[in-house]
Formats: C-alpha cells, structure tokens, sequence
C-alpha cells in the first residue's frame, strides 16, 4: 500500500515553495525546505558553530496509522557545511497533526546560513511495527550473548 500524506499549508507560509519532493526517480528521501516566517525571509537565519534551531517548513501532515515520517539529514549539508539533525532520524508520528520543523545543528567550523526555500532535510516515509512486550524468566542463549559495543571485533 501507497500511504497518501495530506498536507496542510500553515496560515503564515508561503505557497510558493515548493512541498517535499522526491528530486529522482530512485530516491529514498523527498527533500523537505525551509519555509521561514515572512520577518525573516529576505535575510534567513544563521547558524553559528554547534547552534540548535528548528527550521520552519509551513506545513502539517496526516498520514495514515502504521506509517511513520522519519527526517534525517541531508549528506551534501552535512559533508561540505556540518549542517546535520542532532536527533537523526527524528520521528513524526501518525497521529502528530502539529507543525513540521526540522531541528538543525551547525557541527562546522563557519556560520552558515539558512535561506528561504532552501533544501534543509529529507524525509523517509517507513512502515511502522508496534511490538507487544512480555516480562519473562530468562532469555534464550546465543553465540553473541551479552556482548556490547564492539564486540564483534573489528573490521
């Protein structure tokens, strides 16, 4: 099944920019961009080194129950600016029907700014599973056991 994600333009945004979008044919991810108030959107909003903002993107979303939108950085941000998500992937449940931000960190050694209409995150649309939890006795043995992290060795 398809899910369908309804939008919802919030009252302030600007219509103009355009909704989250798949930008191939392959891609896993639809970009999602910054819809920024209309006070600040000549100039944007700048994020110093390891400064946390969220980003507004004007829209709400509804989409069906066993559906999540998880938001996760995108790797061109990340690789030339340090621009990333502190809380990647972020998790957007079926029954959130608030406004959309993305919460972005700065981990580069420049300010860098955030433009009206840019690109800022992308969003994966993944089936959900809720487990049911049971309390029990003890637990079945296996050739890994307890071991943590880096217990597999290296390489």
């Amino acid at each position: 099944m398809t899910p369908v994600l309804q939008i919802l333009w919030e009252d302030w945004a600007d219509q103009t920019v355009p909704l989250p979008a798949y930008q191939t044919a392959g891609a896993a991810g639809a970009d999602i961009r910054a819809n920024l108030p209309i006070d600040i959107r000549a100039e944007g909003f700048t994020l110093q080194p390891m400064e946390r903002r969220i980003a507004p993107t004007g829209i709400r979303m509804a989409f069906p129950p066993g559906f999540e939108v998880q938001i996760r950085p995108r790797s061109g941000l990340a690789l030339k600016h340090g621009i990333t998500l502190p809380n990647t992937p972020g998790t957007i449940d079926s029954d959130y029907r608030g406004p959309l931000g993305v919460l972005l960190v700065n981990l580069g050694a420049e300010p860098y700014t955030i433009h009206h209409g840019d690109r800022i995150a992308q969003m994966i649309v993944a089936p959900v599973v809720q487990a049911n939890f049971a309390v029990v006795d003890s637990l079945d043995d296996t050739a890994r056991g307890a071991g943590g992290f880096g217990s597999t060795g290296r390489g």
